[in-house]
């Protein structure tokens, strides 16, 4: 390398054009044009002295050199970020810019009114929400606040465990009337169920039966949990539902509830530094009450 370091836009016209696939689509995104997205990725090249991109039928594909590259480019954007949410407010007014971070199933059945409420009360603070089914990793400063499934294990981050939430296997009324309720395992076998295609991390972490699951057992595939409960609305099969979520809708039926009904935790997780700030200690203390509120609920179901 030369002793000219890169600047911080080529590495995130760098990271854009990894994440679009293409020249074009990464100037979309960066509001930017496809000539500068090419020079960009040229200065750098010349810096780095290394090819990073191939042509192909598909568009450029990134090299290894350029593999090598994105988990620190990607290092690199979640310091920006975080670094214009930490200089978006002061201290200890209710202004300024977090990041919160949830599962897709939190994030679209739980969160928006809970958020909607928040943002009512505080309309200078602006709200960013990631959904992931991965956790974020906070000491990274990918986000402000997490809402995480499972116990953080990272002894330097500040957690609160805010109840626990029932799952069960649940079928639309509509597939019920079609195919009939399973009573026994070997009945819920020859039923078509709803759950992931290629990213099983969910069910490896729940545990029980569910760890047992693989991907032939889905006749109905999806790594989005939205779409899997969107399929469950439309009649498409069985897969599993916060009870909570369930109970609000009279066409969902419960499925086998003695025998597929487990539990999973819910914490709230930020960073020690976070808390000093006014606006995350007000979004943290309002969605711990909100989310204990939740769980509750679905304790008087079950």
């Amino acid at each position: 390398m030369t002793n000219s370091e890169p600047d911080w836009n080529l590495y995130r016209t760098f990271l854009a054009v990894v994440r679009a696939g293409n020249f074009t689509s990464a100037a979309r995104a960066l509001g930017s044009t496809q000539p500068t997205v090419g020079r960009h990725i040229e200065a750098l090249e010349r810096i780095l002295r290394a090819k990073l991109f191939v042509r192909s039928p598909r568009g450029p594909l990134p090299t290894t050199a350029a593999l090598r590259l994105v988990p620190h480019a990607e290092r690199m954007a979640a310091a920006a970020s975080a670094l214009g949410r930490a200089s978006s407010g002061e201290v200890e007014e209710d202004i300024g810019v977090i990041r919160l971070t949830a599962g897709e199933l939190v994030g679209v059945e739980i969160l928006p009114p809970i958020l909607a409420e928040f943002a009512s009360t505080h309309p200078r603070i602006v709200l960013e929400l990631s959904l992931s089914n991965r956790n974020e990793d906070l000491l990274q400063r990918n986000a402000d606040i997490a809402i995480r499934m499972v116990k953080p294990t990272q002894k330097a981050l500040i957690a609160r465990r805010v109840g626990t939430v029932a799952l069960g296997l649940y079928a639309h009324r509509r597939y019920v009337e079609a195919r009939g309720l399973p009573a026994t395992p070997a009945e819920l076998a020859q039923h078509r169920l709803i759950g992931f295609d290629r990213d099983m991390h969910v069910l490896r972490t729940t545990g029980g039966a569910a760890a047992r699951l693989r991907r032939e057992d889905f006749g109905f595939r999806t790594d989005s949990v939205a779409a899997q409960i969107a399929a469950l609305r439309a009649g498409a099969g069985i897969t599993a539902c916060y009870v909570n979520i369930a109970i609000r809708e009279r066409d969902l039926v419960p499925v086998m509830a003695d025998t597929f009904m487990f539990r999973r935790e819910m914490w709230l997780v930020t960073h020690p530094d976070q808390r000093a700030l006014r606006r995350t200690r007000l979004l943290f203390d309002h969605l711990t009450g909100a989310l204990t509120a939740f769980t509750k609920d679905g304790r008087r179901t079950v």
